[in-house]
């Protein structure tokens, strides 16, 4: 554990964080994805950030942490980016891939580097390097590259001006809620710890509140009892990719410019290629290069 504190608190502890929430989350993808097919949108957001509520806080209280002493700014600014960020953020992206497919939203996501870049320049008056801008540019590209690639898409139907809007709508959404979460973290004395724990409380409140108006259950008990073996996806799925992703984004926010940041969390694209190659499919070429361009924006990062 030790071990691991010093290497996060090293001058690449933020960018080694931002990677390996972005590995995580490919990871849990792939779960997220089995449950899509039984669950709507909103109950597989919901239940996730539930669970993932529910382990933060038992973690937060057997470190001997609290959310008493957490300033009323940083307050209001990590509950408003989690509403932004996970209840409309993760939505629209759910949303998006229903109405494109995997590829498309993917490719659609890496607006949100740019975007963050623009805002926290604006909010935070926040620098890059020319390096950094290249960097941001290169794994952009590779990221891209890779999505673009002309593979079979597994969608059951395509809408792409719904999948265009909801797509964008929930990159504008991660960038704006980084941007908030880092001037909290950046500027007030919450940890990452809390920070995550009250942006998802958020987010589950309004989930709750949403889903209560329109009068839909919180939880399909028919189809988890029809399909049990659904929880321990469930449970898979939000350990590592909202509990520990989610966790280590928080680290890496408060420990690297959003920028820089958003783009690490952005290679989760590029993680899934071993993924699938262990699953049986056929990793081309054009994967491998664009994974390589973008892994070498990632190194023009760590020096810019």
């Amino acid at each position: 554990m030790d071990a691991i504190l010093d290497l996060l608190s090293s001058p690449f502890g933020g960018g080694l964080a931002a990677l390996t929430a972005a590995f995580l989350w490919a990871l849990a993808s792939v779960w997220f994805t089995r449950l899509g097919s039984h669950l709507s949108v909103i109950e597989v957001n919901f239940l996730k950030g539930m669970l993932a509520l529910i382990l933060l806080v038992i973690t937060l209280y057997l470190s001997g942490g609290g959310l008493q002493s957490i300033p009323a700014n940083a307050l209001g600014l990590l509950l408003v980016s989690g509403v932004i960020g996970i209840t409309l953020g993760d939505s629209a992206y759910l949303q998006a891939l229903q109405h494109l497919g995997p590829r498309r939203t993917l490719l659609l996501a890496t607006l949100a580097p740019p975007m963050v870049g623009l805002i926290a320049w604006g909010v935070l008056g926040e620098t890059l390097a020319w390096t950094a801008w290249l960097g941001i540019l290169l794994t952009v590209a590779g990221i891209a590259w890779v999505i673009l690639e002309r593979t079979p898409d597994s969608a059951p139907a395509f809408d792409l001006k719904l999948g265009l809007l909801f797509g964008f709508l929930a990159a504008l959404s991660q960038s704006v809620a980084l941007v908030l979460s880092r001037v909290a973290l950046t500027r007030t004395s919450v940890d990452s710890l809390q920070s995550t724990i009250l942006r998802l409380a958020a987010a589950v409140v309004v989930l709750a509140v949403w889903s209560l108006l329109r009068r839909k259950p919180l939880l399909s008990r028919s189809v988890f009892r029809a399909q049990p073996h659904l929880w321990a996806t469930l449970g898979a799925a939000t350990f590592i990719g909202t509990y520990l992703a989610m966790w280590l984004q928080q680290v890496s926010i408060s420990l690297a410019p959003a920028g820089i940041v958003q783009t690490l969390l952005s290679a989760s694209p590029l993680f899934i290629l071993p993924i699938a190659a262990l699953q049986g499919q056929k990793i081309t070429p054009r994967a491998v290069l664009g994974a390589l361009l973008a892994l070498g924006g990632v190194a023009l990062l760590f020096t810019g």
